[in-house]
């Protein structure tokens, strides 16, 4: 799928660049963000970074997933990422996030989230945008909500992390309460 950028009034959502990778390392690697995913290695190796741009440029290609970095537009300063993987015969998708720690708390993941889940309702033509986040991330579960998406439920022990079972709590939004809050 041929796709430009996303914009908001703050961001720019982009294809990831190889040129991506030290800022992925840096910003990812923080084990303040990284304890808080399921699945980001703290530290982050370097070449890690690189293999996983080559494969979401792959996805995108294939039409499989669609990762963006998201990029502040007053500076072009990287700041985290956040990728939707829709699943067509079904007209869902999932979307995952993470944002650096000095990009915190200013709203700039709720932007990124929405345009987001725009895209995957006008441009997919999804009925259905969900997410999971873990229930000892909070912050993740606002995000979603100043969003739209709704609380579905919690699964216990439902993935793994460092040997550890973790519980998630799922959120998701419609396309027809999408349309309500436009």
């Amino acid at each position: 799928m041929a796709i430009t950028n996303l914009e908001t009034d703050r961001l720019i959502l982009r294809k990831l660049a190889l040129e991506d990778a030290p800022h992925i390392v840096r910003l990812a690697g923080d084990y303040e963000v990284s304890k808080m995913t399921l699945n980001i290695p703290h530290p982050y190796p370097p070449d890690v970074a690189e293999d996983f741009i080559k494969t979401v440029r792959e996805n995108w290609e294939n039409d499989v997933s669609f990762t963006f970095a998201i990029v502040r537009q007053e500076d072009d300063i990287f700041m985290g990422m956040i990728g939707l993987r829709p699943e067509m015969k079904h007209l869902r998708a999932e979307v995952g996030y993470w944002i650096g720690v000095p990009f915190w708390g200013k709203g700039y993941m709720t932007e990124a989230l929405k345009r987001v889940i725009q895209f995957g309702f006008d441009d997919l033509k999804l009925n259905r945008v969900g997410a999971s986040y873990r229930i000892d991330n909070p912050a993740s579960g606002r995000v979603m909500e100043k969003a739209g998406m709704q609380h579905e439920g919690t699964f216990y022990k439902y993935s793994i992390r460092d040997g550890v079972p973790m519980d998630l709590h799922f959120r998701a939004i419609l396309r027809e309460d999408h349309k309500d809050r436009s």
